[in-house]
């Protein structure tokens, strides 16, 4: 780290600069980047596969407050890839045993903890603290539920899914008049079953998926890089091969086109 790194108030304690001095070294991220991540509340709904990778990353990046949102608790059968729970915490309410893992990882990151499902309303109301929003859930109605609170509420909403051995990764940012929805991929496509308890997955699958909605995420509040924005990322794990799709804005989209009077 060098010796004549610029400090911050929010940065000012030396063990505050050395927890993130391998990402002020990059010059994508500095000081100010790193000032940004420690200001930012990001919603996670989702403490599953998905939501464990993603949360222990940014936490341990220095998001300033994460908002934890899943109504389930840790079962055995979840510990095959839900990295941020253990088995003593079985039993646990999922958000509450995350927890637990987080302020360990990192203790100055404010943790919100909601243990229910929320209804569309509630989403909203939620969606208009943050900066951000990830979905790591694993229904399509409830994708379609986070939408549409993000595109209400002109929040940037980062989405993950993965099933068997594949994965996809997107970022609708309804703040970008040219960004599509995730509504503009699916469409009116009905509930299709797609739990990994009805088609198994690979656990390091999560993880690779969690990771790049974790990056997405940092590179979303510090400018950094290209982003995902009208772009779906696809991941074949069987094959190691990605696949980047490019996803255009439905004018015709019932959530975010425009509408016809």
């Amino acid at each position: 780290m060098p010796h004549d790194l610029p400090t911050a108030d929010s940065l000012s304690a030396d063990e505050e600069l050395l927890r993130y001095s391998r990402q002020i070294m990059l010059p994508q991220i500095d000081i100010k980047g790193q000032q940004a991540l420690l200001k930012a509340t990001v919603i996670i709904i989702g403490l599953g596969g998905l939501g464990s990778v993603v949360s222990m990353y940014l936490a341990s990046s220095g998001i300033g407050r994460l908002i934890l949102v899943d109504p389930d608790q840790v079962e055995l059968t979840n510990l095959q890839r839900q990295i941020v729970h253990t088995t003593e915490r079985i039993g646990m309410f999922k958000v509450e045993s995350a927890a637990i893992q987080l302020t360990a990882l990192n203790p100055t990151v404010e943790l919100e903890l909601i243990p229910r499902a929320l209804s569309e309303e509630g989403l909203i109301q939620l969606a208009q603290q943050a900066d951000i929003v990830v979905d790591c859930t694993d229904n399509l109605s409830t994708r379609f539920l986070i939408n549409r609170a993000c595109v209400q509420t002109q929040k940037p909403l980062v989405s993950g899914a993965a099933i068997r051995w594949e994965g996809q990764v997107s970022v609708f940012d309804s703040r970008k008049p040219d960004s599509p929805c995730y509504h503009c991929f699916y469409g009116e496509l009905t509930e299709v079953e797609q739990a990994c308890s009805v088609n198994g997955v690979i656990s390091p699958l999560l993880g690779m998926i969690g990771s790049t909605q974790a990056l997405e995420v940092i590179k979303l509040l510090t400018g950094a890089g290209k982003g995902l924005v009208g772009r779906v990322l696809l991941l074949d794990a069987l094959a190691m091969e990605w696949h980047s799709i490019v996803l255009p804005k439905n004018p015709q989209c019932r959530v975010c086109g425009v509408p016809h009077a």
